[in-house]
């Protein structure tokens, strides 16, 4: 059932209900006093249970399993990895369509009569139940425009007025597409013949009968707005064609996402591509897992096409996995033209129905779905013959799920997934994540290195800028120092485009008083606010609060009010007021809330209709713009001070990245870095695109103090509303932990932001070593896990465990 209980419940079925149920399908089930809930069959039995008595089903809501056999072992690996329940897995898997929850639904009951005085909300409630044969309680608060509407109904409840029921709501909607034909009496020629001789006199009636065969043609079915589109007839003329019986108008379920038909033929790959090809596939005979090291713009892409062409030929289904939203949309562009038809795209930015449409396309292996391309939640479809997964820019942090459970990481799954379809998985990026590598290197996985770019281009110049320097020599123009604005200027000079990259949002991370230093806090997290000049607003990115900008400083009144740091906005600013005459545009999370919102910026920008592009690191995620000649990286310090053992890794990589978005064809590009410390040897191994030497410096690193690889990671976080509870339980939990698990447990520590929606947090961190058996360490966790939830007190405390919680 979709809930986080670790355990599977029973249910009484019939005979005939037994023989028709198998593993995978949905059932109806009655839960608690009240609700019902879609739960999966899981297995037939005849063991009753002994704790409670088993309820009856509600209903079956399928004729067949919505779900596969290797899907429900891979749900089951996750769950048993991750550290989370099975429910929790299904309800991060199903589209929310196929977990129908009841709703309350109110009837009248036709028995009884009003023979007591009503209230007049109650004879409001009673008289749109006389007039519809069931209301559901949205409307009861429609009807009496306020929430608390349980007493009226209680009321009319004791009155025996009303009956109050669960019903089980779809909201699944096929969107339906309206077609015309000719009616078969007249597909005879002879018919056909004395129906235009018929018509001659009505000039517009017979052309409209002889556009209808110009317009089909070949097609089996004809779209009615295709038919209008092409002659021009007007829909009276249709009508009455209709209504004398020469046309019949129908109507079909199509799918919400249509790719037209593939028609290009695959790029023809060059002397290295070729060779990378070819030692990819030998690597897939020995090692089911393959890494491919390509710096950008080598031409992976073109690699992973040929191979997509050749899985697809042999008659199996392809995934390929994206970090980021904001990439598919590109990549869909270059696929559809060679795959068109074939292809079918997954993400949460999908409306429901889209969703429902992907999952039953991939279910029922139909033609629309042999390679799906999507975000991490696309490695829980239901495949049943998958035989290629591709998991491009492996090293991405967006492939980690960190809320709700379960918090799985995709490329990780992609690689069990994979085993139990026996399929081979392709890991590719031009930074590689250290544990990929690692596990390259000491021939885990195949390696194959592709270290050219495509058509001989050449990387971009890494120019690292003394902004400290700069300040003194007086040589800033706001946040730009002069050498960044002369690359600008000449790159705009010639027509070319710019990439100013900043990782942070907003105008300004801090809001401060000059008079008393005071900073407005979120008063629900441990934060300061971050100001929004667009909407002058504050606003906390982690609950979402927000308030106006205040006038004055709300702890001395002065009105001194002044911005620290800087965020996309205040860079879009600027670069505007320095450049008036360019076109400037930024892609963050505040531009790309809409579903169509990366598509419209990204889309401007290949079309050059933007001259310069402010962003946050989507701009990193593989992003291939022909035109970009600069790439401003605006404060590398920020990434490189973090509190976290893979910064300077994450650092690396998203520095790279983002500089490997200059100069993708025939001229070099320029990418000049602004930092305090050019020497930081992070810095330095960038700028001469070093990644073997950062690789041996980190994984020196991570064996000196036990880091991953060489340790399995669990995090342990606690949250409650009462920080003496938070704390009090984590001392507890911690030394219960210490009792089995010595000095492998760290904490419990506040983490760098110790309340959260009004929750404080307590961390604690296991380091498992990596011959240690992870499966028995899981079952002594869930242990004392169990003992921890059994103590009063510490009930109401939130217990989440997070397993390889840095990846």
């Amino acid at each position: 059932m979709p809930i986080p209980l670790q355990k599977q419940f029973t249910y009484e079925v019939s005979r005939a209900e037994a023989d028709f149920l198998s593993p995978g399908m949905r059932v109806a089930v009655p839960f608690g006093k009240s609700k019902i809930f879609t739960a999966l069959v899981y297995e037939k039995h005849n063991k009753p249970p002994t704790a409670y008595e088993a309820k009856e089903i509600h209903q079956i809501l399928d004729e067949s399993p919505l779900i596969t056999e290797p899907q429900l072992k891979f749900w089951e690996w996750i769950s048993a990895y991750y550290m989370c329940s099975l429910g929790e897995v299904m309800r991060a898997s199903l589209p929310s369509f196929f977990l129908l929850e009841s709703e309350t639904v109110i009837r009248r009951n036709d028995q009884t009569f009003p023979n007591t005085e009503l209230s007049e909300d109650e004879r409001a409630i009673f008289s749109a139940v006389q007039h519809q044969t069931a209301i559901k309680i949205d409307d009861v608060v429609g009807i009496l425009s306020r929430q608390n509407v349980l007493p009226v109904i209680n009321n009319l409840l004791k009155k025996g007025l009303i009956d109050v029921q669960e019903e089980i709501f779809e909201l699944y909607k096929p969107k339906l597409e309206k077609y015309i034909q000719l009616n078969d009496t007249y597909k005879n020629p002879e018919a056909l013949q004395s129906l235009m001789e018929e018509l001659k006199r009505a000039k517009r009636k017979s052309e409209a009968v002889l556009g209808y065969f110009s317009v089909k043609k070949h097609k089996d079915h004809l779209k009615l707005k295709e038919y209008k589109e092409a002659t021009g007839i007007s829909a009276t003329i249709i009508k009455s064609l209709t209504d004398t019986g020469v046309f019949e108008i129908y109507t079909k379920a199509v799918d919400r996402n249509i790719y037209d038909k593939g028609e290009l033929p695959l790029k023809e790959l060059n002397g290295l591509q070729q060779e990378a090809l070819v030692q990819v596939q030998e690597t897939f005979s020995k090692h089911e897992v393959t890494l491919l090291h390509g710096i950008t713009s080598s031409g992976k892409t073109e690699i992973y096409s040929k191979l997509i062409a050749q899985t697809l030929s042999a008659g199996k289904q392809v995934l390929y996995l994206l970090p980021e939203i904001a990439l598919t949309t590109q990549i869909i562009g270059r696929l559809q033209k060679h795959f068109g038809n074939q292809m079918a795209v997954y993400h949460s930015r999908f409306s429901v129905n889209e969703r429902v449409e992907v999952w039953n396309n991939v279910l029922g292996n139909t033609e629309k779905a042999q390679l799906v391309l999507g975000a991490r939640s696309a490695v829980l479809l239901p495949f049943s013959k998958l035989g290629l997964i591709i998991v491009d820019e492996e090293h991405e942090t967006s492939y980690k799920q960190y809320d709700p459970a379960p918090r799985y990481h995709a490329r990780d799954a992609s690689i069990v997934l994979a085993k139990i379809h026996q399929a081979k998985n392709l890991l590719g990026s031009a930074t590689p994540s250290i544990e990929s590598y690692y596990n390259a290197k000491h021939n885990k996985y195949g390696l194959v290195e592709l270290n050219k770019r495509f058509g001989d281009s050449q990387l971009p110049d890494i120019e690292l800028t003394d902004i400290k320097d700069k300040h003194k020599r007086k040589q800033m123009q706001g946040h730009f120092s002069d050498s960044l604005m002369e690359q600008i200027q000449e790159s705009l000079t010639l027509k070319e485009q710019v990439i100013l990259f900043q990782n942070r949002r907003g105008y300004s991370p801090v809001v401060e008083c000059r008079s008393c230093g005071n900073s407005p806090q979120c008063p629900h997290c441990d934060v300061s606010l971050t100001y929004h000049m667009y909407n002058t607003q504050l606003r906390c990115h982690y609950c979402g609060y927000h308030q106006p900008l205040p006038v004055t400083c709300p702890s001395c009144g002065n009105p001194g009010l002044e911005t620290k740091g800087f965020g996309t906005e205040q860079i879009e600013t600027e670069i505007s007021e320095l450049f008036p005459n360019s076109r400037v545009a930024r892609l963050d999370l505040d531009t790309t809330r809409g579903k169509h919102g990366f598509y419209k910026i990204i889309t401007a920008f290949e079309d050059r209709e933007i001259d310069i592009l402010v962003g946050t690191q989507m701009l990193s995620k593989g992003l291939d713009f022909d035109h970009v000649s600069l790439v401003g990286i605006m404060n590398a310090d920020n990434m490189l001070n973090f509190p976290d053992f893979r910064a300077h890794e994450r650092s690396f990589q998203l520095m790279t990245q983002v500089a490997g978005r200059a100069g993708r064809t025939n001229k070099r590009g320029k990418v000049i870095i602004q930092t305090f410390n050019p020497c930081h040897q992070i810095l330095q191994q960038i700028s001469v695109y070093d990644y073997l030497g950062m690789y041996r410096d980190q994984i020196n690193e991570r064996h000196q103090f036990q880091y991953p690889p060489f340790v399995r990671m669990i995090k342990i976080s606690l949250k409650h509303k009462d920080q003496y509870l938070v704390n009090k339980a984590s001392e507890w939990l911690a030394l219960s932990l210490r009792n089995n698990f010595g000095t492998l447990v760290l904490g419990p520590a506040n983490p760098m932001i110790a309340r959260i929606r009004n929750l404080y947090i307590k961390n604690i961190l296991i380091k498992l070593p990596k011959d240690a058996p992870l499966a028995g360490s899981k079952d002594l966790i869930q242990r004392i896990r169990n003992s921890f939830e059994s103590i009063a007190e510490f009930r109401p405390v939130r217990f989440i465990i997070d397993v390889d919680p840095f990846n």
